[in-house]
């Protein structure tokens, strides 16, 4: 029993590797050990020897595309041609099947294999952390910029979404369901600025701006500008309240609570300073 990983060296992809162990096969455009093999979404010719002998994936899609579907159908097709019977598929919970273009993925999933689940998490708690550019800014100005006002979200540590994504993977029985991933309470921006600055000792604040303001912001990184916009869109339905909402999943599928942001915050204090 074979897991190919796609995205095995990114947030989730590595831990999910961790997690499933020596029958994972890591898929990654720079393989350099063990376990690991070549993976290109633009190189189809990369597809077939990732998926040779293999019977279910974990999908992250290509990052940073605003329509991944032209890109991953014709590997789906592949892999049914091989023989996978099911497909874990990270989404976020932003989207469904009716969203545009990042909801026809959820379908193809669904439809085109007998055991799958997507997975909707909601915002990483990793986000804030590492290099990450919410991180880059509480250390070098001590502001988190967004343009999600007094908006909500229940942000979730990739270490739960992880564990989720392997008992989809790895259970006898398939889940063939949604799981909307949470962590376990609803937090502005400026809740979490406050708690970051507790445990730091470092004084950090949100500075809300509006949703055409941070699109300008993304894009001035190097964001391509359409994929920009959808981030930026993704903050607006923030501010109206579309992620304000708790779910019990980790603890449901997992057997344990899922952790909460001060938890997470007092583990990467370092990251802050």
């Amino acid at each position: 029993m074979t897991t190919l990983v796609i995205g095995g060296t990114g947030t989730t992809g590595s831990r999910v590797a961790a997690l499933v162990g020596s029958s994972a096969r890591v898929a990654t455009r720079k393989p350099a050990l063990a376990g690991q093999t070549r993976f290109d979404w633009r190189e189809p010719e990369t597809y077939g020897p990732a998926l040779a002998d293999v019977d279910r994936i974990y999908l992250v899609p290509p990052i940073g595309v605003a329509d991944p579907v032209p890109i991953v159908e014709p590997f789906l097709a592949e892999a049914r041609d091989h023989g996978v019977r099911r497909v874990v598929l990270l989404s976020s919970s932003a989207i469904t099947e009716d969203t545009p273009q990042l909801g026809e993925l959820q379908r193809l999933v669904r439809v085109g294999f007998p055991e799958w689940t997507v997975l909707r998490p909601s915002w990483f708690m990793q986000n804030f952390s590492g290099e990450h550019a919410v991180a880059r800014s509480i250390r070098s100005t001590g502001e988190i910029v967004t343009a999600t006002g007094s908006g909500r979200v229940a942000f979730v540590d990739a270490d739960d979404i992880a564990a989720v994504a392997v008992r989809a993977l790895l259970d006898p029985l398939p889940h063939n369901t949604d799981h909307v991933i949470t962590g376990p309470q609803a937090l502005s921006y400026a809740d979490a600025a406050s708690i970051i600055s507790e445990v730091t000792g470092k004084p950090v604040r949100h500075r809300p701006v509006t949703t055409g303001e941070f699109a300008a912001l993304l894009t001035a990184t190097g964001l391509p500008s359409e994929f920009a916009d959808v981030l930026a869109a993704l903050d607006e339905q923030i501010r109206h309240g579309a992620e304000d909402r708790v779910t019990t999943t980790v603890d449901e599928v997992t057997g344990r609570p899922a952790r909460t942001f001060a938890e997470f915050a007092a583990a990467h204090r370092d990251s802050w300073r």
